[in-house]
């Protein structure tokens, strides 16, 4: 089994990544693979809308989104972890998942999922929301812990002061690691994941 977790922080080693190492040390004593993922600082497109992906399964722009969606094939589960920038994730990650969501939406359906926030005061809850909708909107369980997934400081060595924090990361690890699991027995047993029907509304007569 294996998780991605990915970086949306403009710091490839700081306090988001601090969050997210605890994580994975946990996963990785449960016996789960990890690959961590920085979407990196490189020029990063928005979605335009256009809709292209609709007709080849990926998204018209060919960067790290593509080269992401198609390392997710073979993912279990994921852990998209950002900083807090005015009550939000970081635009970057918002960007990245918007497309990645977007075009290649089949490829997380139904695999567990989790928002990991670092701040140095305020905003994580609100952003915490923001980055699970991705995950309710394609039919993914969401993961928690014992707390909000979050962690507290300005910077690495602040957020490894963080003992709450961390304890929480350890917990959503053990999370993750026991759902993963669970649905790899119950369909070793022969459940099926359920077929969603899916019908749009449009509200303009």
């Amino acid at each position: 089994m294996k998780v991605i977790l990915v970086n949306g922080s403009s710091h490839k080693d700081g306090a988001t990544a601090r969050m997210l190492k605890e994580v994975e040390n946990t996963l990785n004593s449960e016996g789960i693979e990890t690959i961590n993922y920085f979407i990196g600082n490189d020029p990063l497109r928005d979605c335009i809308g256009c809709r292209k992906c609709k007709d080849t399964g990926k998204c018209v722009f060919d960067d790290q989104v593509n080269e992401f969606t198609k390392m997710a094939e073979d993912a279990d589960g994921f852990v998209f972890g950002s900083p807090v920038y005015y009550a939000h994730p970081s635009a970057r990650l918002l960007s990245f998942m918007d497309r990645a969501f977007y075009s290649a939406g089949s490829v997380f359906f139904h695999k567990p999922a989790a928002a990991v926030l670092s701040a140095r005061r305020a905003g994580c809850t609100a952003s915490y929301d923001v980055i699970n909708k991705y995950f309710g909107i394609t039919s993914m369980p969401i993961v928690t812990s014992t707390y909000w997934n979050q962690g507290f400081g300005n910077n690495k060595d602040e957020s490894s002061e963080d003992v709450e924090g961390l304890n929480t990361m350890r917990n959503l690890g053990k999370n993750m690691a026991w759902l993963l699991k669970s649905l790899k027995i119950a369909r070793e047993s022969g459940l099926e994941e359920p077929k969603n029907d899916f019908e749009r509304l449009n509200f303009i007569r």
